[in-house]
């Protein structure tokens, strides 16, 4: 009888489970769907980004509802990814029924593009007892705002973590969370050398320690299902995230303190060894930003023309693909970088003959690798021994323009497809470990 393994991914705009053959590793079912969760300010504080788990687990919900029911009876275990730095805040576990869950009883997630932290409120906290720094959207900082700024809502709620880690949490049935060391410095005052929480300096400084995930080594166990989900019996999940870049020699050990003006952050992997990442803010949530004000200018202008995001992101494509180059010059950082938060988007080199729509969508795509590359470039890749790089990502995916920039911008080989996604990723991993 054949077993297979499910590999969940909740990104920070869609969610994709996949189905792997546990002996031949092989993708036999994928689902992805948009989560269309985030959550419009209603206090006209543009820096405020929250979205709804309601949203989200119902695309979870409706993603495995999709994949065959007689090969979930035979998953015999669950890998769980996600978007790191983010905060959710809930007070137990609430099944509608014997097959699904859904999510009451919690607040709203706070993501990592949150900017209501800002500078001089994230120079007022504790120092760390990190190699990392703390950037307005980690956990940690979420929640000393909200001691300052609203501490009765904290009082609400029993347990914190990421919206994955909330998931493993509903499947699993437990009373507090999980959180590996990858997740745990995405939140800030953690110390990856010895894999604890900073207790003494948030003591000190009033934090509410019992928001505190419990911190479980990458790739160990959760737990075991509660509930038949979907079908699937009971099963072992394990919850693991990170975010590749590349990894670091066995024997690299960070600097002891945060280095706040870097470009590059290293994140505890698997076997106390380190991943270098540049974790840009800046990327397919532009042009998103760009889709967004084209659509809305269209409204704006009364054009009588309806198109939906995906009608234009279809034009954009065709029209930059017809241009091969452009001397538009667009530094697309509308968020700020958590190295430069100050440092925001302009565009320069601006003619009349290079404002069509292909050279604009062109500019953009281009700038937005070329931010990438000032952060991390081509040649940090090679002395890391970077041979390839796996592409992933629906931005990156259902882009033929971005592909081209990336492939400009490297100069390596780059591999695309549906192997190089989280899902997958995190399904292989546990597939290695059972």
């Amino acid at each position: 009888m054949r077993s297979f393994i499910l590999g969940v991914d909740i990104g920070t705009t869609s969610v994709k489970v996949v189905l792997l053959e546990k002996s031949s590793k092989a993708i036999v079912e994928s689902q992805v769907l948009p989560t269309k969760s985030d959550i419009a300010d209603g206090t006209r504080e543009t820096n405020v980004k929250e979205q709804d788990p309601a949203r989200i687990i119902g695309a979870l919900n409706q993603c495995m509802s999709q994949l065959s029911y007689d090969k979930l009876q035979h998953v015999c275990g669950i890998g769980v990814s996600g978007q790191m730095h983010g905060v959710l805040f809930w007070k137990g576990c609430n099944w509608t029924s014997d097959d699904y869950f859904n999510a009451e009883d919690c607040s709203q997630l706070i993501t990592w593009q949150d900017g209501r932290c800002s500078s001089s409120f994230l120079s007022s906290l504790p120092k760390p007892n990190s190699h990392l720094s703390v950037a307005s959207g980690f956990g940690c900082a979420t929640i000393f705002w909200y001691m300052e700024h609203r501490s009765e809502f904290l009082k609400d709620f029993t347990v914190a973590g990421t919206i994955q880690d909330y998931v493993v949490s509903m499947l699993c049935g437990l009373e507090d969370c999980l959180m590996t060391p990858q997740n745990a410095a995405s939140w800030g005052f953690f110390n990856c050398s010895s894999h604890q929480w900073n207790t003494d300096v948030l003591k000190a400084a009033g934090f509410p320690l019992r928001l505190l995930p419990r911190c479980v080594p990458s790739g160990g166990l959760a737990g075991h299902t509660c509930s038949n989900w979907h079908g699937i019996p009971t099963v072992i999940n394990i919850s693991t995230s990170a975010q590749l870049a590349f990894t670091m020699p066995g024997d690299f050990k960070p600097a002891d303190s945060p280095e706040p003006a870097s470009t590059i952050s290293y994140f505890p992997y698997f076997n106390s060894s380190y991943l270098a990442v540049a974790a840009s803010l800046n990327g397919g949530n532009v042009l998103a930003a760009f889709v967004s004000m084209l659509s809305s200018w269209i409204l704006e202008l009364d054009a009588g023309v309806a198109l939906d995001e995906c009608s234009v992101y279809e034009k954009l494509n065709c029209s930059a693909e017809s241009q091969n180059d452009s001397d538009l010059t667009v530094t697309p950082t509308i968020l700020g970088e958590r190295h430069a938060p100050l440092s925001l988007g302009h565009v320069t080199n601006i003619s009349t003959s290079n404002l069509s729509l292909g050279h604009v969508f062109r500019a953009i795509c281009r700038g937005v690798l070329d931010n990438l590359s000032s952060m991390m470039p081509a040649m940090q890749l090679r002395q890391g021994g970077v041979r390839r790089i796996v592409g992933s990502g629906s931005a990156l995916l259902r882009n033929a323009v971005l592909r081209q920039e990336v492939e400009k911008v490297y100069s390596l080989p780059v591999v695309y497809g549906q192997d190089a996604d989280a899902a997958v990723g995190v399904a292989m991993v546990l597939c290695d470990r059972l």
